[in-house]
């Protein structure tokens, strides 16, 4: 009977441990979408403020001519379940059907590109559109879609463009080119049916997908394990946003792309490891490649450690799809 009693105790206490157990991972997994996908938005001050503390000095004198004679403009879309979604742009010097959109990373604003614009717009005399994303800037959204979901809305934003600057010709000729998440948001377009006046993209430190990225910082900051938290709140995560970590993968978008690419990286990236560049590059079995390594530079700083080598790779490879 005591036997009984202390076996019965003992289940209980398995019982009770278990139960927390997984009220403990189903509110870390809360927890973890939370902190992953809660936008932080920056105030164009702000963003303005880190742009200066970061870039060359001349970028400064070139923007603060752009918005002295307010060349630096506003424009918007809505997008059905979206809500409004803002953009920034820049007219070319002369009449030119060329345009360029220019996609920024994780909670940063379109005005983190600016030194992208200035390659496109002040160097080659492009047209720039420079989106905010859903979640970011001065858009609608309370969650960060990691670009997956965002290819859709900057598959209406390049239409946009096509529209505005395509001039007396039938439609423009145009780049995408993103940084960080807004590189991974390039390859996700990349995988689509993309319209004709789509010439090229270029991919800066873009990861290869939102598993491969969370479950790396997960490692690195915590210490964590991917199983079973990542699986868990990536079903969280297609429970209230509608997708899931793993299909979110730039890497099987870039197997199906056909445009040409730039691809870009620094060597000493660590937040989104180096090792990931030859991975996407490799997966791209169809249509031109390139392949650029800054070396030496961290994340999404290969511009800033190396601009003018930057801007000669860009130039070229943009120019050999772009008249």
């Amino acid at each position: 009977m005591k036997h009984r009693k202390i076996k019965k105790i003992l289940l209980w206490c398995l019982a009770v441990t278990a139960l927390l157990a997984i009220m403990a991972l189903v509110a870390s997994s809360f927890y973890m979408l939370h902190f992953a996908l809660e936008p932080q938005r920056r105030s164009h001050q702000e963003a303005m403020e880190r742009f200066y503390k970061r870039e060359p000095a001349s970028l400064k004198v070139w923007v603060d001519s752009l918005e002295q004679c307010q060349a630096l403009c506003d424009t918007s879309i809505v997008v059905d379940g979206r809500g409004k979604l803002s953009a920034l742009y820049i007219d070319g010097d002369s009449a030119t059907n060329r345009v360029a959109v220019l996609l920024h990373g994780y909670n940063d604003r379109a005005e983190s590109m600016l030194h992208i614009a200035y390659i496109y717009n002040h160097e080659m005399g492009f047209n720039v559109l420079l989106p905010h994303f859903y979640g970011h800037g001065e858009s609608d959204g309370d969650h960060i879609d990691m670009g997956w979901l965002d290819r859709h809305d900057m598959l209406q934003w390049m239409q946009l463009a096509n529209d505005m600057f395509k001039g007396d010709s039938t439609q423009c000729q145009m780049v995408v080119h993103g940084i960080s998440m807004g590189a991974a948001t390039t390859m996700c377009i990349s995988g689509e049916q993309c319209p004709a006046y789509v010439k090229c993209f270029v991919e800066d430190c873009g990861y290869t997908s939102v598993w491969d990225e969370f479950s790396g910082e997960l490692k690195n900051q915590f210490g964590l394990p991917s199983f079973p938290l990542m699986n868990l709140t990536s079903a969280l995560c297609k429970l209230r946003y509608g997708w899931t970590f793993g299909e979110a993968s730039p890497l099987e978008q870039v197997k199906k792309s056909t445009v040409p690419m730039l691809f870009i990286h620094g060597d000493a990236d660590t937040f989104v490891p180096f090792a990931m560049l030859d991975r996407l590059y490799n997966a791209k079995q169809q249509g031109y490649k390139e392949k650029y390594v800054a070396h030496g530079t961290e994340h999404a700083r290969a511009y800033t450690d190396h601009p003018e080598q930057y801007t000669q790779r860009v130039k070229s490879f943009v120019n050999r799809f772009i008249n």
